[in-house]
């Protein structure tokens, strides 16, 4: 068994984390850590945790120890902890965006704060395993992706790296209210988004750069990319449908013979006619969908739980790959269906 801690551990993307990491048959939760609650038991902040881990909050840790730490924490926070983290011998896993963009000019513009840690930020490897899993098994640093982008990356990977994609693509993208994390704010006060579909920081989503700087290295040139998020009235779950023009007549069938190929051997992607939120919420799976409608014309549909396969899921994903251990473990179970 290897020793693995969570640093930032009172959110809902730490909880998760703690929750998966509980029934890793290779892995033991040694520390879960968060400033203000050091000294409570984690099972009082996430009360589905009882019984499974019994440890109290940790106000900080050294990584001494160690194997491998998982950070949840804010965006500005990760890039003050990770360089010594990463001199303490463990593997490190970052799910905030501070390693995501590899242009530190970029991260500046987007995050608002200059980036302090070029170095690692050079060195990261980004934690997309079913593109990159071979990077992610020789790395010790992995930056995980953010929720939107894996969405949109795995339902249009396939199209990129073929080149088949004319000019750019649409992400209509929509998220449960847990994507905005616990703490309350006027978007996600019940009221105001409980029984309505709300767009949210459109031209201003951080997901948005890193979604083009993705798609842009699968294809070896610029992606043109147009992404709306929107908040809707579900905890959990998260759907994006994308839209594009090919650049040759492909039909359906040939599509789907691409993206078949493509994710063959990928545990965790599964193609279908309609993605279904239902279908993946609670599991680390992602399904996808795609219609031709004419003209080359194509629609792509993506559907991944956002705490999960956008989150801790694939972060223990990437933690399988970097211990050479089949991605599936710790992680294969199915959805929850309702």
């Amino acid at each position: 068994m290897i020793k693995a801690a969570v640093v930032g551990g009172s959110g809902y993307i730490g909880g998760e984390l703690a929750r998966l990491l509980s029934r890793h048959p290779m892995i033991s939760l040694e520390a879960i850590t968060s400033r203000q609650l050091a000294g409570k038991m984690v099972s009082d902040t996430h009360p589905y945790l009882r019984e499974y881990v019994d440890l109290e909050f940790s106000g900080s840790i050294t990584g001494e120890g160690m194997d491998v730490i998982f950070l949840a924490t804010p965006h500005g926070a990760s890039m003050q902890l990770v360089p010594d983290l990463v001199r303490s011998g463990a593997k490190v896993i970052d799910l905030s965006g501070d390693y995501r963009l590899k242009d530190p000019k970029v991260y500046q513009e987007w995050y608002g704060h200059e980036h302090t840690d070029p170095h690692n930020l050079k060195r990261a490897v980004y934690g997309l395993s079913e593109l990159y899993w071979q990077q992610v098994s020789d790395s010790d640093f992995v930056s995980n992706p953010g929720c939107y982008p894996t969405c949109a990356i795995l339902g249009l990977a396939p199209l990129f790296v073929e080149g088949l994609v004319k000019e750019g693509v649409a992400v209509d993208a929509k998220s449960g209210t847990s994507g905005a994390g616990m703490e309350l704010t006027r978007a996600t006060h019940h009221p105001n988004c409980g029984a309505s579909v709300n767009p949210y920081k459109v031209g201003r989503h951080r997901h948005a750069p890193e979604i083009a700087q993705t798609l842009g290295h699968l294809q070896g040139r610029p992606a043109d990319v147009v992404f709306v998020p929107h908040l809707i009235p579900v905890v959990r779950g998260m759907l994006c449908t994308m839209y594009l023009k090919l650049n040759e007549d492909i039909d359906k069938k040939r599509l789907m013979g691409i993206y078949a190929e493509f994710f063959r051997g990928k545990r965790f992607v599964r193609l279908t006619d309609v993605p279904s939120m239902q279908a993946v919420v609670g599991s680390n799976h992602c399904e996808v969908g795609l219609e031709v409608l004419g003209n080359r014309n194509v629609v792509i549909m993506s559907a991944i739980d956002n705490l999960v396969k956008g989150g801790a899921g694939q972060a223990i994903q990437n933690c399988n790959a970097m211990f050479g251990w089949p991605e599936e473990t710790g992680l294969d179970f199915p959805g929850l269906g309702v």
